[in-house]
């Protein structure tokens, strides 16, 4: 489901579920890959990415949502709050974070993207889009906080309202992404820059310092709430 490794300074996070749906159990096995990483000392930087070529994540498991009875997926009940505290998480982890989009990123994984520091997305196939109003769903609040911390205004709205579907390149045109890649060099390209940045997470407490500053609590942008603290703070939903 989750597959963990070293090379140098970076950790590579590899989802292996599939389409990399989100459900209870991916949440949790999210969480014990991230409890790794924030346990080692030292520079060190995340890469996260698939191991399937046509998906990086294919969002929310519908499956099951709408299943009854005992699913893999796990408790239904603990999933919002987990997977709001797990976004919270990510956007404020205190190494540097590159994302390597190699396939769609639909909904909750285009928001999981969304909460690294550095998006790198292939450039010759797939789509970064939040499809909730396409699927008659209304985006939470703390979702549309990520987003609008995260994309230009105009952006934004095409983002969440329009539900528009953003190749490698729109994207990069837009800043929702900051680089693209062919297909087989893309995780070596997001790979070379999560190296480059590790130097950065030796001091852990000064860089998650500075994250909680631009999306935490008390955020300096000018928002009521940082993306982070309402994202943490979601509870059960």
């Amino acid at each position: 489901m989750i597959d963990l490794t070293r090379e140098d300074n970076v950790f590579i996070l590899t989802m292996t579920d599939g389409e990399n749906r989100w459900n209870t159990t991916f949440v949790r096995a999210f969480a014990r890959a991230l409890d790794e990483v924030e346990a080692s000392t030292g520079p060190a930087a995340l890469l996260t990415t698939s191991s399937d070529p046509k998906f990086f994540s294919n969002g929310l498991d519908l499956e099951w949502r709408a299943a009854t009875g005992e699913h893999r997926g796990g408790d239904r009940n603990a999933f919002g709050g987990e997977f709001m505290a797990l976004m919270g998480r990510i956007i404020t982890l205190p190494v540097p974070s590159v994302c390597a989009i190699n396939g769609h990123a639909f909904g909750a994984g285009f928001m999981a993207a969304l909460c690294h520091d550095v998006r790198i997305m292939r450039s010759d196939r797939g789509f970064a889009c939040a499809n909730e109003v396409e699927l008659g769903m209304m985006i939470p609040d703390q979702e549309l906080a990520l987003f609008r911390h995260k994309l230009p205004a105009n952006v934004f709205f095409e983002t969440v309202q329009l539900a528009r579907r953003w190749t490698g390149p729109d994207a990069l045109d837009a800043g929702v992404v900051q680089g693209v890649a062919e297909s087989d060099a893309l995780v070596d390209v997001a790979r070379a820059k999560a190296q480059e940045l590790s130097r950065l997470g030796a001091n852990r407490s000064v860089f998650g310092a500075m994250k909680e500053r631009i999306f935490g609590e008390n955020a300096a942008i000018n928002q009521v709430h940082g993306a982070a603290h309402m994202l943490r703070t979601a509870g059960p939903h």
